[in-house]
């Protein structure tokens, strides 16, 4: 029995419908899929996924379809490691939550925590670092090294997610903000009334920020290296890194990762951030940086409303200036804070 030309026609638009929802559905699962892939580390021995630029064709299709691979970050090195004496501190968080910071005091670096705070102890500040995505605190010792040669009490802090803190989970810099906060609340219980200076990389950078635009946290100084401008255009950036269209891969895994971590993605832009830091900011920017462009760097810098300066390192990538180029990134940082405190 033939079917009329009409009932064909339907039939095919009935195909063809559930061809295109199949499609929808399948991409949608696969944005679902990267975005938790992202915000959740893998516990244990994994090798993490190399960077989209070094990728093949082939590896990246496959990625398309697993997902990326992140291993919790786990902290190898101590400060002991560049010939610091420290501390363990435990933070503690509601619900039962905690984040580890290592404390090394100026000058004193073998002494107690008790002793840290004696009277005769005079150090120029407190400096906190805050380490970037799939990172723990380890990543800055070298930044920290140069924080204490200068004078400075530091307190390196893992954020949920990594290191020696609860979790295995990260935001890429919301609820980070909440885990600065914490911190900064944390020195100023125990007792310090110096200086407080909030040092971050990559999203670091990022958390610092939003602390200080959402959680009231008012640092006498802020040094920042490499955030991205707005999430959506960090997620871009990642796409066109690995030769794939950002539009609408970029949206979508916007609003499944939003979803799945309870926070709004589309706004998490350091850009609106910036309006807050009236304090004294240092923001560094490496000019090879395939992740986060001078424009984006341009584009928080001008946000900036009080004392700020832009320090742009010719031949570096995404952050790591410290370890990078130590006499170069020492010498603006000297500079600024002995301005800046």
């Amino acid at each position: 029995m033939f079917l009329s030309r009409p009932s064909r026609l339907r039939r095919l638009g009935t195909v063809g419908l559930l061809g295109v929802m199949t499609v929808i559905a399948a991409f949608n699962g696969i944005a679902w899929m990267q975005a938790r892939a992202m915000t959740h580390y893998v516990p244990g021995a994994v090798i993490r996924t190399r960077k989209p630029e070094l990728l093949s064709n082939r590896e990246k299709a496959w990625i398309v379809l697993t997902g990326v691979r992140v291993p919790r970050p786990i902290n190898t090195k101590t400060p002991e490691t560049v010939g610091l004496s420290y501390e363990t501190h435990t933070i503690e968080l509601p619900d039962g939550e905690y984040l580890e910071a290592w404390f090394s005091p100026a000058e004193n670096a073998g002494k107690s925590h008790d002793s840290v705070l004696a009277e005769d102890i005079v150090a120029q500040g407190t400096v906190l670092l805050f380490p970037p995505y799939g990172g723990s605190k380890e990543a800055l010792l070298a930044p920290g090294k140069i924080f204490h040669e200068l004078g400075y009490d530091v307190l390196w802090v893992d954020f949920r997610g990594a290191g020696g803190s609860s979790g295995s989970e990260t935001t890429l810099g919301v609820r980070e903000g909440e885990d600065v906060a914490h911190a900064v609340r944390y020195i100023e219980q125990i007792g310090t009334d110096q200086p407080i200076i909030l040092f971050g990389g990559s999203m670091g950078a990022v958390a610092v920020m939003r602390a200080i635009s959402h959680e009231n946290v008012t640092p006498d100084a802020v040094i920042i290296e490499s955030p991205f401008d707005r999430m959506l255009n960090a997620v871009r950036h990642r796409f066109k890194a690995s030769g794939l269209p950002s539009f609408p891969s970029a949206e979508t895994l916007l609003f499944w990762g939003g979803l799945q971590q309870g926070i709004d993605a589309f706004s998490h832009n350091p850009t609106d951030y910036a309006q807050s830091m009236d304090m004294p900011v240092l923001l560094m920017h490496g000019e090879a940086d395939t992740r986060i462009t001078n424009e984006d760097a341009k584009a928080v810098f001008d946000q900036l409303p009080g004392q700020k300066e832009l320090v742009i390192f010719p031949t570096v990538g995404h952050g790591a200036f410290a370890g990078d180029d130590p006499e170069g990134w020492k010498q603006q940082v000297q500079a600024f804070l002995a301005d800046a405190i």
